[in-house]
């Protein structure tokens, strides 16, 4: 076995490499768009009747619809737009793209639970002082909700960390895809074992990172 490791180690850290840019394109893209988004669904769908209802539904139904892909297919469907983007249908970059437009609705969906959990009262609290809806959402529900936020970032990190390794099954690149050209066609177990070992590791990881911020955040 290790003997096996030394001679893909070059390749696992090229795959190791890939991934991390994989995820790191696709978190970047739910944290700056997906977080938005979760904002203006909350605001538009729990606002008084008639008060951005329409703007709420219309988001909501595109979200919806968008996650109701399977990521293998949205992939194939986001060729064309992957190739605009990126120039290229295949490599890490190529495979950033479907990532990131999976990633947003799905960010977005948790952002729009965690904020949903901030209690009624403390925006009433807010609202009877005068606070506008800026100043409601930047230091009242996002402060509040941070610890939830943060969970919230790390099951998207593992759940797309899986994604990405999908993403290596049509020439994405990174761990999934060495694991696929050595244990599946090249019938070598051992190195598959290895990439089992290193995803797996990475998955606790990010969960002991994830639930350690959030703990700290956690001011309740």
């Amino acid at each position: 076995m290790l003997e096996k490791f030394l001679l893909v180690a070059p390749e696992l850290w090229r795959a190791f490499g890939e991934t991390l840019l994989m995820l790191g394109i696709g978190l970047s893209a739910a944290v700056l768009l997906g977080g938005p988004l979760g904002v203006i669904l909350f605001l538009n769908g729990s606002g008084e009747p008639g008060r951005g209802r329409s703007i709420g539904k219309v988001l909501g139904w595109l979200v919806n619809t968008v996650r109701s892909f399977p990521f293998i297919i949205l992939m194939v469907a986001l060729v064309p737009f992957t190739r605009i983007v990126a120039g290229t249908s295949i490599g890490p970059l190529a495979a950033s793209v479907p990532l990131s437009c999976a990633a947003i609705p799905y960010f977005a969906r948790l952002v729009e639970q965690q904020l949903h959990e901030v209690p009624r009262g403390v925006i009433e609290a807010a609202e009877a002082m005068g606070a506008t809806r800026l100043q409601i959402v930047t230091r009242v529900l996002l402060l509040e909700a941070r610890s939830g936020l943060v969970l919230a970032l790390t099951v998207l990190a593992i759940s797309f960390l899986s994604y990405s390794a999908v993403a290596g099954v049509v020439g994405g690149g990174g761990i999934g895809d060495l694991a696929i050209r050595y244990g599946y066609y090249r019938f070598e177990t051992d190195v598959m074992v290895i990439t089992v070992a290193i995803l797996i590791a990475m998955v606790q990881l990010i969960q002991f990172g994830g639930g350690r911020i959030a703990r700290r955040l956690d001011k309740r």
